[in-house]
């Protein structure tokens, strides 16, 4: 466990709070930092997060209350410099949290509001605070490694002060471009799909149909279809504009006009407003391509295929010329990893159907077109296998990027120790005797 916490971790917290809150325990405090408490439930709590994620051994505990009193460490000093974190960013990031933990459930928030027995909104609310004190610690920590780099000399150094027998094994990875073609939807097709939204709305309006029956059985946007097309507390930027200038100007529980957005045509009904925030439901009907359309696309494809095969066509000018994925146009249809930032996507975490198409392709080849599902329809794609590396030890020559990323967090962490150093002769501290023979990073006991 580290001091620089990553995005997985902090993702589960919420959860670990929500699973721990439904047991019974006696709880006390444990550890004082400044003026912040930390509870025995509070390193339960990560505890239970880490078993979940396979992390067990002796000092668990020792090492979680080290994270805890670190946090509240850095809160401390972002509460002295007056931090403040805007409301909608808070909410933003709670949202999200919220939307996560309930894509990982079968009926996804339904099955969240029974799990914890009460509302999204209720949690929301419960939750605020810690949030807001978590972002207030990432923007100190933030702060303070902000001007830390590390030099190519440095990345070899570091590469060099691992044991032969430590230097971690690294999976398959491969960089794959691709080429997305979208099938045309015709005029005639999206006024059918706009009469059907129609009459719906027609329905809704005069009373012979529930919004939520319609949402269920009609919209095309399942994770709020299930719920009767409620997609909960959301504040701006979260959905398309086109979704947003409807929301802020339809009056409360009416029903809007049709309106149309990259995905197709929409109706909502806003329940709640509070400040930025909305609260309602919608209804979503796709554009969907017909048979011939799609066909279209893929006999295109492969023609694209077959031209870069023959030489009459670079694989870079395809894509230039016809691919219709915007992201990946401007990497000559290169897909970045979104994690690492590099152009190499680990073999073990690609899509069972991407898998399938690439695993059997040589450097350089081309899979044949092949059809896949987007939130809003089908497209068809081709992909290309640029590179393709074995199972391995790390290394200076294939993993730099990999390395240096581990470098420079190693840096950032001597920063942070230094920093921590500074603080701790200053800032009250508290500690109960049953955890003052824990084998500390830092001398959080030492007098002050």
């Amino acid at each position: 466990m580290t001091l620089i916490k990553s995005t997985a971790l902090l993702a589960m917290m919420l959860l670990s709070i929500i699973s721990f809150a439904q047991n019974k325990v006696i709880d006390r405090v444990i550890a004082v930092v400044g003026d912040h408490p930390i509870l025995l439930s509070e390193v339960e709590e990560q505890k239970l997060q880490a078993y979940q994620q396979g992390e067990k051994g002796e000092g668990l505990d020792c090492m979680i209350l080290e994270e805890l009193m670190l946090d509240k460490l850095l809160l401390h000093q972002a509460e002295i410099d007056s931090i403040e974190i805007p409301e909608e960013q808070v909410n933003q990031e709670l949202n999200q949290r919220i939307e996560y933990f309930a894509s990982q459930m079968p009926n996804g928030k339904e099955d969240l509001v029974k799990f914890y027995g009460k509302s999204i909104a209720e949690i929301k609310d419960e939750f605020f605070i810690q949030i807001e004190n978590r972002m207030k610690t990432q923007q100190i920590q933030s702060s303070i490694t902000a001007d830390v780099t590390v030099s190519p000399k440095e990345v070899k150094a570091f590469y060099k002060s691992f044991p032969e027998d430590s230097i971690p094994l690294v999976g398959s990875k491969v960089e794959v471009a691709q080429i997305i073609l979208n099938p045309i939807i015709t005029d005639a097709e999206k006024a059918l799909v706009k009469e059907e939204l129609m009459e719906l709305r027609e329905n809704i309006v005069s009373g012979n149909l529930s919004f939520e029956a319609a949402a269920k059985f009609k919209s095309c946007d399942k994770g709020s279809a299930e719920k009767g097309g409620n997609f909960g507390w959301v504040g701006r930027g979260q959905f398309v504009p086109e979704f947003e200038e409807m929301a802020y100007n339809t009056p409360l529980n009416e029903v809007s006009p049709i309106f149309e957005s990259q995905y197709g045509f929409h109706i909502l009904k806003i329940e709640k407003r509070r400040g930025e925030q909305f609260y309602g439901r919608h209804i979503l009907l796709c554009l969907k391509a017909s048979f011939e359309q799609l066909d279209v696309c893929r006999n295109r494809l492969d023609s694209i295929r077959k031209q870069i095969e023959t030489g009459n066509l670079t694989w870079d000018s395809a894509v230039d010329l016809f691919s219709d994925d915007d992201v990946t146009k401007a990497t000559k249809g290169i897909v970045y990893n979104q994690n690492s930032g590099t152009s190499f996507l680990d073999m073990a975490e690609l899509d069972p159907l991407t898998f399938q198409q690439l695993d059997p392709l040589k450097v350089g080849e081309l899979s044949k077109p092949f059809l896949f599902e987007t939130f809003d329809g089908q497209s068809y794609k081709m992909i290309k296998l640029n590179k393709r590396t074995t199972p391995h030890k790390a290394n200076m020559n294939d993993d730099y990027q990999m390395i240096q990323k581990y470098a420079l967090q190693n840096n950032q962490n001597d920063k942070l120790t230094l920093w921590v150093n500074t603080k701790l002769t200053d800032v009250y501290i508290r500690l109960d005797d049953e955890y003052k023979t824990c084998d500390f990073r830092f001398s959080w006991t030492k007098k002050n």
